[in-house]
């Protein structure tokens, strides 16, 4: 079966995100070019396990990190499993792999001073600024994802409830509340934007100076701006102030299954990897304030 109808499936059926689709896409075609190459065979679908091992080993060699090897291996399991659905396949090729041994990669959340120092130093008085400022307290007061961000449109919004509404992952829809303060923000951000929608892209919330979308390049570069004045951190991303907002959240004693339905993690194990901060915050303030610690 041609690859083309496994990323037609991805595309209308999965409804990948145009980020996702492009991961899926470019690794597919590496793959496909190297056996092309290495074994003259164009069709990937009837590979044998010791051809991708080979690849494996070369990438490898190249000093992709196991990190990017296993997410291109993920990608080759997600079309394999494809065919076997679609019976064109009995049994994957990677059947019986294991992924790479990765180092846990440690996510820094931003300080609450350094959050609060760059909604300190905004100039509200622009469209853009106002958006600007928006984009950054919704994502620290919520804690969506940056494609959920992008994604919003004005239907979502329910005011005088203080809600709005995002599609996650597996266009999976939530409510999750507004603060007042944020509202406020929101209103006057409403406001401005009317002098630059247009017919083309008036449905979405957030939008370009030429009143178009926002795509999740555009948004990743305009928090990195914001915080590499403020912080010293090597990740400045929107993961981060998702992060950040989870984490500050537990460490004032959010309940963790609260925090998960904010989130829209499906399970409790995705959010229990925000508690490490909150635990390093707690060790904290605990040997501060244990008597036998302050003896020594």
């Amino acid at each position: 079966m041609p690859l083309s109808h496994f990323l037609e499936y991805l595309k209308y059926e999965k409804k990948c995100s145009a980020h996702t689709f492009k991961a899926y896409q470019a690794d597919l075609s590496a793959f496909s070019a190297f056996i092309l190459s290495e074994y003259e065979q164009e069709e990937i679908a009837t590979v044998h396990y010791p051809q991708i091992r080979t690849w494996i080993i070369r990438l490898v060699e190249k000093g992709i990190s196991n990190r990017s090897i296993n997410r291109k291996i993920s990608s080759l399991k997600a079309y394999y499993n494809f065919l076997q659905k679609t019976k064109q396949l009995e049994i994957s090729p990677l059947a019986k792999h294991t992924s790479l041994k990765t180092s846990k990669e440690v996510q820094v959340p931003f300080s609450e001073k350094e959050v609060e120092q760059v909604l300190e130093n905004f100039e509200s008085n622009t469209f853009e600024g106002l958006r600007d400022r928006l984009i950054i307290e919704l994502f620290y007061s919520t804690g969506i994802r940056r494609r959920e961000l992008i994604e919003i449109k004005l239907q979502n919004l329910d005011l005088p409830a203080n809600l709005l509404k995002v599609k996650g992952k597996r266009n999976k829809e939530r409510y999750v509340p507004l603060l007042e303060s944020v509202k406020e923000t929101l209103k006057k951000y409403l406001q401005d934007r009317k002098a630059v929608e247009n017919a083309i892209s008036e449905d979405y919330l957030f939008l370009t100076l030429k009143g178009v979308k926002m795509n999740e390049t555009f948004v990743y570069r305009l928090i990195n701006n914001y915080f590499r004045g403020v912080s010293s951190k090597v990740k400045k991303s929107p993961h981060i102030l998702r992060h950040s907002f989870a984490t500050h959240l537990l460490n004032q004693g959010a309940d963790l299954n609260a925090v998960k339905e904010l989130l829209g993690h499906s399970s409790l194990a995705a959010t229990q990897i925000y508690t490490h901060s909150s635990m390093a915050e707690l060790s904290k303030v605990y040997k501060n304030a244990h008597p036998r610690s302050k003896k020594k």
